[in-house]
């Protein structure tokens, strides 16, 4: 314990700095050289130091007091605050973290070579390939989608065989190799390649390692459905049926529908039916309650037919059938809460669910009317009954309207007329779907005043019903007031925007109107809405005629001719068009055109039989003037074009023999004779004095009949001024009238400004009656004309 303790020196003359450079010998560096294990540190750890950035300036190895290090000065004291340093006082900044020094440099990426992490890579990027093709497959890039779903089965195939190389069978992926195939096998359908779908799902169905491999020969199925091979569509159905268990309920029901699809597809009615039924007494649904009713129908038993109905009304659908959103007066909050929610996803499916359900009832009723009664009427009105009693009340009355659209097909008015008479006292949407109806009957009849009442009460029971609205001003264009009627067709576009029946009809207003740039815009909205329409693009033909536009006239029509190219009335007043703006060649292709789809135009022969005496092959002109001779026999000017074509060409034997023939039909006709006693003159006959003769006595009588005729129209003009105002004339006069008030045959679209706008297109064989478009109800809610098929629904999921 006092080894440690020195006492003081008792005289002064001791050094009192000795012991100063004394030192631990541990410290001493000279016989570092000779120590064996520092050596041996060194030679193991020396080389993987850091090097000293200066070198120690005692023999302690210990920095001195105020030594400036690494460009900082070391404190005088051992005890300082954290970061403070004297170099700050020099103008460094507080930086305890270091973060001057910048950020740390990046970890250098960990490389392996070894076949595991190569195959990880290879099996990641085969999934990215299968991902990619399934992303292009849903934007539609179907091309492209097989494209990746084949590399990505040649990177698998790549993968398998660097597996099998190094890892026993039991660690190979099934389930990529399964993804991949079966991918592939689904981008091969979609670019419609079926051989080599079928053979990638038979890779996967052989398979046995593939536990749900079977399932998939309902894929084969619908591949051979779409080739139309329907026995062996059948067979895959049936194998995959009898690999699937009773717990995917939904999945057999389906293949259960495609098999008896399938069957009636191949006429096999009795199989189809007992696939339907077993479905609908297991889990009833309304495709295979309509199939069901379709076989019925083809095999022609009623009494089937009539229960399966009952059967296909009672499938449940799953919804409320009441209004839950009818809103309550005095509750704000609740009104607001069923505003929300009246047209949310749910709303819209049941909406949905409820509208499908309508459409196969309708049809169905509408096909089996017929066949499950003695007449239709009863059928009709056994359906009416079944359907009452249902859910469907309201389809009830949309029937009884079919009822009398179907009186109509059978051309049975008056029975239409009751029928549709009978909703007059219906609740107001009913009224005036009947009465709309019954004004389109009367309108087409040309009862105009019984279609102007019918029109009234349908509008004044629907103001809002667009069809009303379009029949009320069909009736007022018709009797003449065009203002009116566009007033009714407006207000009907106010109602329905689309309601194309509406906006063409006011086009033609616009245009009778002479108010041409507003009944353009109408068409060019129209045109926008049905751009294939024939009608429309006449039209808009017809107005850049009007607005002496030729170049857009003629820019119309060509799109006209690209939807019914084959519509001579239009290829003729094509060629018109080129004819006017002197593109002879043009002309005459769309001329040649029209002649070959309808040989018996008058103007197209005379155009085609001028244009090559024009041009100086009058032979071939005889070819036309010829058909026109047989079209028009008791007209002599086609026969004189013959024989002058024979003239021109030289032919004059030919000439001089049809001359002869052309004078014993019209005797009396001045220009045959005196073309006979020119040639006969010319060619030095005996025959021309003959001919001499006779010219100048049908000269003679020529001048006579038209000294009648002159006189007859000053005794006529004499009467109108001295009459008594008779203006009405003889029937004779009247039916003469009438007849100039035709449209000419070269105006298939629109007639004589005598008459009204034309809005119905025409077929080949002459100009249709001009009247604006009726707005007759449309199939599924007004009932219209169009036809049920069978079997338009028997396609499988």
């Amino acid at each position: 314990m006092m080894q440690n303790v020195h006492l003081a020196p008792e005289n002064n003359e001791d050094d009192l700095y000795s012991g100063y450079n004394d030192y631990n010998p541990m410290f001493d560096t000279k016989d570092l050289e000779n120590d064996v294990a520092f050596q041996q540190a060194a030679r193991t750890s020396h080389g993987r130091r850091p090097p000293s950035k200066a070198t120690l300036p005692s023999s302690m190895g210990r920095p001195m007091t105020g030594n400036i290090q690494d460009g900082v000065s070391r404190p005088m004291t051992a005890v300082q605050a954290a970061g403070y340093t004297k170099a700050a006082v020099r103008g460094s900044s507080f930086d305890p973290l270091g973060q001057a020094r910048g950020p740390a440099s990046p970890l250098e990426k960990k490389t392996s070579d070894s076949s595991e992490e190569k195959m990880r890579q290879l099996e990641k990027k085969v999934n990215e390939l299968v991902e990619e093709s399934c992303v292009a497959n849903s934007c539609g890039d179907l091309k492209s989608a097989l494209e990746k779903a084949k590399e990505a089965g040649r990177q698998e195939r790549e993968l398998l065989r660097q597996r099998e190389q190094i890892a026993p069978p039991e660690s190979i992926n099934l389930d990529l190799t399964y993804t991949v195939l079966l991918n592939l096998a689904s981008q091969y359908v979609a670019n419609e390649m079926y051989a080599e779908a079928l053979t990638t799902y038979q890779v996967i169905v052989k398979n046995k390692m593939f536990s749900s491999g079977g399932i998939l020969k309902v894929n084969m199925g619908n591949i051979y459905l779409k080739q139309r091979n329907y026995s062996k569509a059948i067979k895959f159905y049936r194998m995959a049926l009898d690999q699937i268990t009773s717990s995917h309920k939904q999945m057999r029901i389906k293949i259960m529908e495609n098999i008896g699809v399938a069957f009636i597809k191949t006429g096999q009615y009795f199989d189809a039916i007992s696939s339907f039924e077993e479905i609908m007494s297991i889990s009833p649904n309304l495709k295979a309650g309509f199939n069901l009713i379709l076989c019925y129908f083809a095999i022609g038993n009623g009494e089937q037919m009539k229960k399966a109905f009952k059967n296909l009304i009672e499938v449940p659908l799953e919804v409320d059938y009441e209004d839950k959103y009818i809103l309550l007066n005095d509750d704000l909050h609740t009104n607001l809460l069923i505003e929300a929610i009246k047209n949310d996803s749910l709303s819209q499916i049941i909406r949905e669910r409820k509208l499908l359900a309508e459409e196969y009832i309708m049809t169905a009723a509408k096909l089996i009317a017929p066949a499950i009664e003695t007449s239709f009427a009863v059928g009709y009105d056994w359906c009416v009954d079944v359907v009452k009693a249902s859910h469907y009340v309201e389809l009830a009355n949309d029937l009884e309207i079919n009822k009398a659209t179907t009186y109509l097909r059978q051309h049975n008015f008056n029975q239409a007329l009751e029928t549709l008479k009978m909703f007059e006292k219906k609740d107001s949407r009913v009224k005036s779907a009947a009465a709309t109806n019954l004004s389109f009957l009367y309108y087409l009849g040309n009862e105009l005043e019984q279609a102007t009442n019918y029109a009234d009460l349908a509008v004044n029971s629907d103001r809002y019903n667009p069809a009303a609205l379009t029949n009320k001003g069909n009736t007022v264009f018709a009797n003449g007031d065009c203002e009116k009627a566009a007033e009714f067709y407006k207000e009907a576009l106010r109602n329905d925007s689309l309601c194309t029946e509406a906006l063409y009809n006011l086009g033609l207003a616009y245009k009778k109107l002479n108010r041409i740039d507003e009944a353009l815009d109408c068409f060019l909205k129209l045109h926008a809405i049905l751009p294939n329409s024939a009608q429309v693009l006449y039209q808009l033909a017809s107005i850049y005629q009007i607005m002496e536009d030729p170049n857009q006239a003629i820019e119309w029509l060509l799109q006209l001719i690209s939807v019914v190219p084959t519509d001579p009335h239009v290829l003729s007043k094509l060629g018109n068009l080129y004819d006017t703006e002197g593109d002879k060649s043009q002309a005459f292709h769309y001329y040649c055109e029209s002649y070959r789809y309808f040989p018996s135009n008058i103007e197209v022969i005379e155009w085609l039989g001028a244009y090559y005496i024009d041009t100086q092959f009058c032979e071939k002109a005889i070819e036309y003037f010829e058909r026109a001779a047989l079209i028009l026999p008791t007209q002599v000017k086609w026969q004189l074009m013959v024989a002058s074509c024979y003239r021109r060409s030289g032919n004059y034997q030919k000439a001089l023999e049809k001359y002869k023939v052309i004078h014993r039909k019209f005797p009396e006709n001045v220009e045959c004779l005196r073309f006979l006693v020119r040639l006969c003159t010319d060619m030095g006959l005996k025959e021309v004095q003959e001919y001499i003769t006779k010219l100048k006595k049908a000269e003679k009588l020529k001048e006579i009949r038209e000294q009648r005729i002159k006189s007859g129209r000053d005794g006529s003009a004499r009467g109108r001024k001295e009459g008594s105002g008779d203006s009405g004339g003889t029937k004779g006069e009247r039916l003469s009238a009438k007849l100039k008030a035709l449209p000419a045959t070269s105006e298939p679209y629109e007639s004589s400004n005598s008459k009204e706008i034309d809005a119905s297109y025409a077929d080949p064989l002459g100009p249709q009656p001009e009247r604006p478009k009726t707005a007759a109800r449309k199939r599924t809610e007004e009932d219209d004309f169009a036809d049920e098929e069978l079997g338009e629904d028997l396609l499988p999921e």
